[in-house]
């Protein structure tokens, strides 16, 4: 069993002891082919929830800062994490990007960039909608919704790929194309309030 599996089931036992996790839309996320798994951010467990729920290998970013602490440097890399610097453009992490796309594999984005204080949806960073127009990899948008309290429920829905096929062709912005992915996260949020 390799690290990303191990620590995979590690997360997922201790997630499910603490939270009743429910997840839904697992047959929207495409079983093969490069996928841009888009999510909203709430809580420092997103990343490990996002990694549980979903059916395949999610490779996330992760500050840079993070790969000079000497136990993660080594375990980072092996759970398919990823350096970006933080506040600026980084284009070795856009290449690295872009590569696990193009490489037909799953890269797990918070295009916030950081944790809602207040639990409500932020802006949307330009660097999602880079990834969504720059590859050819499906863009499924993923929400998080609930208090990470013990016992309590914690929903995470997984929906519908985003066609990008006009926004590639007219050469959308950036920015045009993360409010665009920010819109389907919103939709799920607010779509699944009981």
């Amino acid at each position: 069993m390799n690290l990303y599996k191990f620590g995979k089931a590690v997360c997922g036992a201790f997630l499910k002891s603490m939270y009743k996790i429910d997840i839904q839309g697992l047959e929207n996320v495409p079983a093969d082919g490069g996928i841009l798994l888009c999510s909203n951010h709430i809580n420092n467990f997103d990343p490990p929830l996002v990694g549980v729920a979903a059916p395949r290998d999610v490779h996330f970013m992760a500050k840079a800062e993070l790969f000079s602490m000497p136990v993660l440097k080594t375990i980072l890399p092996k759970i398919n994490a990823f350096p970006v610097k933080r506040g600026m453009s980084d284009k070795q992490a856009l290449r690295n990007g872009l590569s696990i796309l193009k490489e037909g594999k799953v890269l797990g984005l918070f295009p916030e960039g950081t944790r809602s204080k207040t639990g409500q949806l932020g802006q949307g960073l330009a660097g999602a909608g880079f990834f969504a127009l720059k590859s050819e990899a499906a863009v499924v948008p993923c929400a998080i919704k609930g208090e990470y309290k013990r016992g309590k429920k914690i929903t995470i829905i997984f929906g519908k790929p985003i066609d990008f096929t006009e926004m590639r062709e007219q050469k959308a912005s950036a920015k045009d194309a993360t409010n665009l992915i920010m819109l389907n996260i919103e939709k799920l949020l607010m779509d699944s309030v009981s």
